[in-house]
């Protein structure tokens, strides 16, 4: 009998580190900020002109990845104009590199245009082409028929989450 299994079927999946992240990543037009961020953009203008997103919901996104400490905002001046804000990557932001190169290499593969990939990403230092590999702690490749999950530090069911209900004192109206 498979223990993991009955014990995943009745897990807190309001626990989720994937589902606290799409919270803060999971819409279309922050991955394409990140994006664009990423190829070189930095100015609110050139990301409108780049996404061509409302004015509006780009500012909200862009407010959201700052808070998050994904973006960071440096303020610059140029000659006879107003300061304004310009958008840099942080490391945490860098750490969703190969989550964004994950979805790119799989569109690449499943959704590209007949005549190839829009962009090819290659390694700055020596100009090879990029791939995402899941690699274990002792460095070896791990396909995704290989992978386990297993209960962590912080798995709950919600069996657990129910007796921890009961138990928990009432507060008076």
């Amino acid at each position: 009998m498979d223990t993991t299994a009955d014990l995943f079927a009745d897990r807190d999946t309001a626990n989720c580190s994937i589902a606290r992240t799409l919270d803060v990543v999971g819409e279309k037009w922050t991955l394409l900020i990140l994006r664009e961020i990423w190829y070189g953009s930095s100015r609110f203008s050139d990301l409108h002109r780049m996404l061509g997103c409302p004015r509006n919901l780009l500012a909200d996104r862009l407010r959201k990845l700052v808070e998050h400490g994904i973006l960071a905002t440096e303020t610059y001046r140029e000659e006879g104009a107003r300061s304004r804000s310009r958008y840099g990557i942080t490391a945490k932001g860098n750490d969703l590199v190969p989550a964004v190169l994950g979805l790119l290499q799989w569109g690449d593969r499943y959704r590209a245009d007949p005549a190839g990939p829009a962009v090819i990403t290659r390694h700055h230092g020596c100009g090879g082409t990029l791939s995402v590999q899941v690699r274990c702690e002792h460095d070896h490749h791990v396909r995704a028929t290989a992978v386990e999950a297993v209960p962590g530090p912080g798995f709950r069911t919600r069996t657990d989450q129910a007796a921890a209900g009961e138990a928990a004192p009432r507060q008076a109206d």
